[in-house]
């Protein structure tokens, strides 16, 4: 299975993955972080799926619906031509977001005689254990779940074992978790997709694009949002679980909000100009470390917020391609200048837009000093690691200046303590981070290795654009990352633009757009030997990091229009 033949839909609730056989081999009920309902992408022969496609199993060619989340699978045999049509439904009725937990498969000839075939094979979570199935009258109940599994289908049950049948004209099925479809499944059907396309194209066209690099961006918007989840405001890192970044590493469960990765997805939702999103993010993430009396936060919450399972691993699943261990739940490692300073990163810009005015109350300011203290304190506090990271530093340093920054504004007798703590940090990574013999700052304080991490030098304004040490870092950095992944060369974008090197960036730019998949969907790494797409997919922080640096590289609409 390639990572590349897959498409993503979803309603910000849960998520799916269809593959080119039609064949959906992943989706966990009823939100992103549950256990499975479909896992054949870890297990192909055991971990269940739900198949609609031709009965002589050829593979079809995908595409996105226009500028939406409904995905086209379409497929050409002997016997003729039809296509299959997902979704997950999302729309406003009422006035309120109408987004149950539903996917709906719409299967449509198109020309000739084709012979299909549908194979509903759920699995009870992890266990891997078939749920009994009750047929009722056009629906099937899968029993055994948490709430009720429900299948319903103008096709005959009998036709639901995989046989091959004649497809004579429009059917439909509509899985759906906690509720029975009683309704006629035809106009339902059209409707729900009707409506969800209109709310698609709707939400596209609320999009700020760049004038370049406009159907990535697109794409990317649309996948960042299938990434988030509408009843806290979370952001999910990934709708999957280990799939390795690499051979021999170990993978990771994504499926959960990595606050890390917050100020990089709020500036891409910020440059998009959806706020709404921005906003319940914020929100989202003030709950979560107001609700931290020491904030000892971990890199890993889950999407209501509360703190992520230990990690363990799986027995009885071979994982993605066979070769892999299957894990659940997050690591309990620490990283708290790193985490600290993110939060403060993500949140500070709200203190700069009157439209956040509720979000600037005292408490929300007390929170914030708090948590630019805490990510001050912290070496002297003894969690900074032996091996003195310069991305902690740097966040510390981050967290000082811009709360110092909000503090000018909000709160001005905070402002030169906080300011005198910000310059402190920067001699610090000054003097112990700078390699004359390099001619680069380096990972370690005293080190002599690089990562792409320092790139974020640049985004941070942490020296000045043409500074030597920062454009010597940046070319020293550029020199070794022929063999990078996505997200560091996004960084590399975004670094060469903010240093003036626009026609570096545009060319890094375009490396890459060439690893996105043909559908626009990003993943965690890809292979430099193979250039086959690996990591947990899709990743949230890789189309982030895609829409900063188009807009980054990019010129404005007034230098072009």
């Amino acid at each position: 299975m390639l990572l590349e033949d897959l498409g993503l839909v979803g309603n910000c609730r849960f998520a799916a993955l269809v593959d080119r056989r039609g064949a959906v081999v992943w989706c966990c009920l009823p939100r992103f972080d549950s256990e499975p309902v479909f896992a054949r992408l870890h297990d192909d022969r055991d971990g269940g799926e739900l198949l609609v496609g031709p009965a002589g199993g050829e593979v079809g060619a995908q595409r996105y619906v226009g500028d939406t989340n409904v995905l086209e699978t379409t497929f050409r045999t002997a016997e003729g031509a039809w296509r299959v049509i997902d979704f997950a439904p999302r729309f406003f009725l009422y006035g309120r977001r109408f987004r149950p937990t539903q996917l709906v498969r719409i299967l449509e000839p198109l020309e000739g005689a084709p012979r299909v075939q549908v194979r509903c094979e759920p699995r009870l979570g992890w266990s891997k254990a078939s749920p009994r199935a009750v047929h009722g009258s056009g629906h099937v109940t899968f029993e055994g779940f948490a709430s009720a599994l429900d299948l319903a289908t103008d096709i005959p049950l009998t036709n639901l074992d995989g046989r091959g049948f004649l497809l004579t004209g429009r059917r439909h099925l509509v899985l759906s978790w906690g509720t029975v479809v009683d309704e006629d499944l035809a106009p339902l059907c059209q409707r729900f997709m009707a409506e969800t396309v209109a709310y698609w194209l709707t939400w596209v066209k609320r999009c700020k694009i760049p004038p370049l690099y406009q159907r990535e961006v697109i794409r990317s918007a649309l996948a960042l949002k299938l990434h988030c989840f509408d009843d806290t405001g979370a952001v999910v890192a990934s709708p999957t679980t280990s799939i390795p970044a690499s051979p021999g590493v170990r993978p990771r469960d994504l499926r959960h909000c990595r606050l890390k990765d917050a100020p990089s997805a709020i500036r891409a939702l910020h440059s998009l100009g959806h706020f709404e999103e921005r906003e319940d993010y914020i929100r989202f993430l003030l709950d979560v470390a107001g609700s931290s009396p020491t904030l000892d936060l971990g890199p890993w919450v889950q999407v209501d917020g509360s703190s992520c399972p230990d990690e363990r691993v799986l027995d009885g699943w071979p994982g993605f391609g066979g070769d892999s261990s299957v894990l659940v739940g997050s690591p309990s490692k620490r990283q708290p200048s790193e985490v600290l300073g993110s939060l403060v990163l993500a949140v500070a810009p709200a203190f700069f837009d009157v439209r956040f005015e509720a979000k600037q109350s005292r408490a929300v300011l007390d929170l914030m000093e708090r948590l630019a203290r805490r990510a001050i304190g912290v070496e002297a506090s003894g969690d900074a690691p032996i091996e003195l990271r310069t991305l902690d530093n740097l966040m510390s340093w981050a967290a000082a200046d811009r709360m110092a920054s909000v503090a000018a504004r909000h709160r001005r007798a905070l402002a030169p303590e906080l300011e005198a703590e910000a310059g402190r940090i920067r001699d610090r990574i000054l003097s112990r981070a700078w390699s004359p013999a390099l001619g680069s700052f380096t990972s370690t304080f005293g080190g002599e290795e690089l990562d792409s991490s320092l790139l974020r030098m640049a985004a941070l304004r942490f020296l000045p654009p043409d500074h030597p040490r920062l454009t010597g870092t940046i070319a020293r950095i550029r020199q070794e990352l022929a063999c990078a992944g996505v997200r560091d060369v996004l960084r590399l974008v975004e670094a060469l633009a903010a240093t003036g090197d626009v026609a570096g960036a545009r060319a890094a730019m375009d490396r890459a757009c060439s690893a996105l998949s043909p559908l626009g969907l990003a993943s965690e790494a890809v292979l430099p030997s193979t250039s086959r797409m690996r990591g947990n997919f899709p990743h949230s922080a890789s189309h982030a990091a895609l829409i900063n640096a188009a807009f980054a590289a990019s010129p404005t609409w007034a230098e072009v229009a």
